[in-house]
């Protein structure tokens, strides 16, 4: 890995010029014979004004000098070669091409017998990676070394040096295949805006231990924030990265990185320690450890650890919504094995529960599961008849609730019968449960066995038909897709059983297609329903591409609801609220996506979420949401990326709850593409509590082929605005 791959492309020009110097080896092939033989085997072709032998052994040409030999090419006003000596001497606009670097100079003067010698004034160029340079002398010490001093290298068109890097020395040694560098300035826009009086890189594409670029940017949370990773390459299947952190208000974090991939073995281990922070007086910490081991073929053994030392590092320390939401850090260990028609894994797990210090609504922290097994099979008898099993039984643990244990299964049979236009499924299954538990955590529970086992059955159906039609001179297919979906499983008595793992779906059209509503295994619905939906699609025949997709659906009940979750009401109606769903790619650039859930008795809108995104061209993107629960959320969500002048781009995102009256996301950025460099800077407002939220503002000057300095925001931007792209992948 290399910290400026800028240098390593200098550092191989040179290396190749020995080479391009024993090519100089003059041979005489008068009927052209050689041009036959490829590559570096083949002759050297010698072309000038003028060709003469001066003295015994010398070779002297002048006047328009070609020298070829297949895959590369020089030239010179004058050319002297000692075939005694094997020694070159190259003077008047010296120029030497390759398929992947020009360069040029006044003189060479090489030795063919050590390597030794120099080049004066080179001036070179890469075709490929668009990069070039110059410097005052080359000095070749021998095959192996060779010394470069006042050298330049940019990426930027000639005539172009907004950026360029200035090295005093630039030692090459291919034997190691490393070069060094001293003196090393990096200049932007004619002022020299870094420094360094050492560094090493490889002169291939191998990973090299050595600092990487650097990051800064500032939060309002953390003040001033600067991170120097340092990167180790410890063996080609693992590596390690070391990337202290300054915080001007909170003091130095340290934080390690080790990756690993062997035969057997794999994983990514992270720490961070900030011995002393200097706004809560006190250490903090987080941990990250993921391992997986390959048994054999068929089996797997891995684990997870996370935790950190407080509720508030997340949020106090990162930017992401993604990580400063995370309320409940996984730790497990887990077997699993995978076979032909069955599969099976034993796992512990518990968690650590993020608490928001200045809500007054506390998370109840899940179960721990100490241990669980299960055992899944699936397996096909006779004509289509499937048989299908999902068994489970896990030891539930918990500091403050009822304890205890539960095995269940689930075998089902079902025979799916389809031809050209539609498809009938029945299936029918047996829910069997144990639960054996504990009087525990000072709580009584009134029944310690308790057993539950309920049938379930349930018919899938649907069908499909098709029509062209023609619409604005377009050829169109349209569809009608109706689908009905019945399920029948008797009441039992649930109220005894504590809810472990079990919530309620939320309901949605591919919740309709389920036979309970709950997921987890605590709760059986009783059901005896009806669900009834119809899908149409407008595709257009050339392209294939789905204009518009619509989707009408709802539940009907023939009874009344018995079981529910604790403090949950059960339901009153006959039928649920009616699903809505309309999507599609309605034109090249525009795309909409939206959703509704309508009380059919109070005639008034349960849920929205509606979604459009405007997409002309890469760069040009905008997308427009609204989200509404009733009594919980109503949230409005504006992102954009668009040129604002030649070479500017703006970005920015508006994330607005009224339900809660705040701003949950604001972004601001700007991105300016100088051809061979760009500068990025975006602001940032993160709602990190219920009544608190962080600023953070990132720069981040980009150098094309080069590498970046700063604090990057694409990542935040990424995830801020669906569609971004940096102006330079444009």
């Amino acid at each position: 890995m290399s910290s400026l791959p800028g240098l390593t492309c200098v550092a191989l020009l040179f290396t190749a010029l020995p080479a391009v110097a024993d090519c100089l080896v003059l041979k005489k092939d008068v009927e052209l014979r050689g041009s036959a033989v490829a590559g570096e085997a083949g002759p050297m072709f010698l072309t000038a004004d003028k060709i003469e032998s001066t003295q015994p052994n010398v070779v002297v040409a002048s006047g328009n000098v070609e020298a070829r030999q297949a895959g590369q090419n020089f030239f010179a006003d004058w050319l002297l070669y000692d075939t005694t000596q094997r020694f070159v001497d190259a003077r008047g606009k010296v120029r030497m091409e390759q398929p992947t670097l020009l360069v040029s100079g006044d003189t060479l003067k090489f030795n063919l017998n050590d390597y030794s010698g120099e080049l004066t004034q080179p001036v070179y160029s890469f075709p490929v990676q668009q990069g070039r340079g110059q410097a005052e002398h080359i000095q070749f010490v021998d095959v192996n070394n060779a010394t470069l001093t006042q050298a330049t290298y940019t990426t930027c068109p000639l005539g172009n040096d907004d950026w360029y890097l200035k090295v005093g020395e630039l030692d090459i040694d291919k034997s190691r295949q490393v070069g060094t560098a001293y003196n090393t300035t990096l200049h932007f826009l004619g002022v020299p805006i870094l420094y360094t009086p050492w560094l090493d890189f490889p002169l291939s594409d191998a990973r090299k231990t050595g600092i990487l670029a650097p990051t800064f940017g500032t939060t309002e949370r953390s003040g001033i924030d600067i991170m120097v990773p340092y990167y180790l390459n410890l063996a080609p299947n693992y590596d390690a990265t070391l990337y202290p952190r300054l915080l001007s208000k909170r003091g130095v974090q340290l934080g390690g990185e080790f990756r690993y991939l062997l035969s057997e073995f794999s994983g990514v281990n992270r720490l961070e320690y900030l011995p002393n922070d200097n706004a809560l007086d006190r250490s903090r910490w987080s941990t990250a450890l993921n391992n997986s081991y390959r048994i054999n073929a068929h089996t797997q053994a891995g684990m997870s650890y996370n935790r950190v030392s407080d509720d508030d590092y997340f949020r106090d320390l990162s930017n992401l919504v993604s990580i400063t939401s995370v309320s409940n850090l996984n730790r497990e260990v887990w077997l699993s094995t995978q076979h032909g028609n069955w599969n099976a894994e034993l796992r512990a797990q518990s968690f650590q529960t993020l608490q928001d210090s200045t809500s007054t609504t506390r998370i109840v922290e899940p179960y721990a599961r100490l241990p669980q097994a299960r055992l899944g099979m699936a397996d096909t008898f006779g004509p289509g008849l499937e048989f299908n099993l999902q068994a489970e039984a896990t030891r539930f643990s918990h500091a403050s609730l009822i304890e205890g244990a539960r095995v269940l299964a689930y075998p089902t049979l079902r025979k799916r019968f389809t031809n050209s236009f539609g498809y009938i499924t029945p299936q029918i299954g047996w829910h069997t449960s144990y639960y054996a538990l504990d009087d525990s955590n000072n709580q009584v529970v009134p029944e310690q066995r308790i057993s539950r086992n309920v049938p379930i059955v349930s018919l899938d159906s649907g069908v499909a038909f098709d029509r062209p039609f023609r619409f604005a001179g377009t050829d169109y297919a349209q569809t009608l897709e109706p689908r009905v979906y019945y399920v029948y499983a008797p009441y039992r008595d649930q109220s005894n059983i504590p809810v472990f793992d079990t919530a309620q779906l939320d309901f949605g059209y591919a919740e309709m297609f389920t036979e309970n509503k709950f997921i987890g295994g605590d709760r059986v619905n009783d059901a005896n329903q009806l669900t009834v939906a119809v899908t149409s699609r407008f595709t257009e025949a050339a392209s294939g591409l789905e204009r518009l997709q619509i989707t009408l659906g709802q539940r009907y009940y023939f009874s009344s609801q018995q079981v529910t979750l604790p403090g949950v009401a059960a339901r009153t109606s006959n039928s649920t609220d009616v699903l809505v769903a309309v999507s599609g790619q309605v034109t090249q650039a525009w795309r909409v996506a939206g959703g509704w859930q309508f009380d059919t008795q109070n005639g008034t809108a349960v849920r929205q979420n509606i979604s459009t995104s405007f997409r002309p061209g890469q760069g040009r993107v905008l997308n427009v949401g609204y989200n509404f629960i009733d009594q919980s959320t109503e949230q409005v969500d504006l992102s954009a990326q668009w040129p604002l002048a030649r070479r500017w781009y703006g970005m920015f995102r508006y994330n607005y709850s009224y339900r809660d009256n705040k701003l949950v996301e604001g972004l601001a950025g700007l991105e300016y593409n100088g051809g061979c460099w760009l500068l990025r800077g975006a602001f940032q407002r993160l709602a990190t509590k219920d009544t608190e939220s962080t600023d953070s503002f990132f720069i981040q000057l980009e150098l094309n082929g080069m590498g970046s300095i700063g604090s990057n925001p694409v990542s935040v931007l990424k995830q801020s605005v669906p569609g971004y792209l940096p102006s330079n992948e444009l």
